[in-house]
């Protein structure tokens, strides 16, 4: 590596529990959601440049206009810290796009904390979260992911220690689902009292994942596409503890108790051919390569 060169591999996340317990009058939800980094990683590399923001991929496709995280994130960074300067950003692009597992986010938050180590830290932590929550709800987690309770629109943060050690089987459908779509067609009934019954849940010696994992959001996709209650009676049936969608989906998750079964599962799941089928743990570690 040379000098104003950055690489970092930043993780996807499931949701473990999404409930949606207000609105807000600027449209927003407030949620209380249990998010859980996971090793289905992205590797963003950054090197400075003079003035232009430049963007580069491979692997998964992704946009590359103003809806791309990155090119906004980057150009937020400057505009707010008054940095005088440019970048060039190559991705390696494995998260899957718009699949409920924040891919769009994960870019974002790593791009804020990489420019802000190679110009030397001109914005706070502070600066940097409230910069990260301008970009999106999600983004602020993945400025240090860990397992968290998130509260807000998924700003208040409160880490979980420890988390069990689980694996987690997440099959990937071939489409994608504007997370604006699914929370413009929500209906449910708002929930109470939620925080507190995920902190007794969590409080507990044994926690039952297949008695807490719930999804507000999981009726308005699964709707449109039923091959989403497909994919979690298919993950039941492989011997998973408990399955669910991610986010705003598509993505469904199984949960599995050690990687054996994991991988047992997933050999019962590949020739339905839903889409991708990605096998992970949970991510432990934010690695910043100089």
């Amino acid at each position: 590596m040379t000098a104003g060169t950055l690489t970092i591999k930043t993780p996807a996340k499931l949701n473990l529990r999404l409930k949606v317990v207000g609105r807000r009058p600027d449209g927003y939800h407030d949620l209380v959601s249990l998010m859980v980094p996971i090793d289905i990683c992205d590797v963003l590399t950054f090197q400075v440049l003079p003035k232009e923001i430049e963007l580069a991929w491979e692997g998964l496709p992704l946009p590359d206009d103003g809806h791309n995280l990155v090119l906004r994130a980057a150009g937020a960074f400057f505009d707010r810290s008054g940095v005088r300067g440019g970048i060039s950003v190559r991705v390696t692009k494995n998260i899957p796009v718009a699949a409920g597992m924040g891919g769009g986010s994960s870019d974002a938050g790593a791009t804020l904390l990489c420019l802000n180590r190679l110009w030397s830290g001109p914005l706070s932590p502070e600066a940097l979260k409230d910069l990260a929550l301008e970009l999106g709800a999600d983004v602020p987690f993945f400025l240090d992911p860990k397992p968290s309770i998130a509260r807000g629109v998924g700003e208040i943060l409160e880490p979980v220690e420890p988390w069990p050690e689980f694996w987690y089987l997440i099959v990937a459908p071939r489409f994608h689902v504007s997370t604006a779509w699914v929370y413009g067609n929500l209906k449910l009934g708002l929930t109470s009292n939620e925080y507190d019954s995920i902190k007794k849940a969590l409080g507990k010696e044994s926690l039952v994942i297949s008695q807490f994992l719930e999804n507000d959001l999981e009726s308005v996709t699964s709707a449109d596409f039923p091959i989403v209650g497909r994919i979690k009676k298919t993950l039941m049936d492989a011997g998973a503890e408990g399955a669910l969608m991610s986010g705003s989906g598509p993505s469904v998750f199984g949960i599995f108790d050690s990687k054996r079964r994991a991988e047992q599962a997933r050999e019962k799941i590949l020739p339905h051919d839903f889409g991708r089928v990605l096998l992970a743990a949970e991510w432990k570690e934010q690695i910043i390569d100089h």
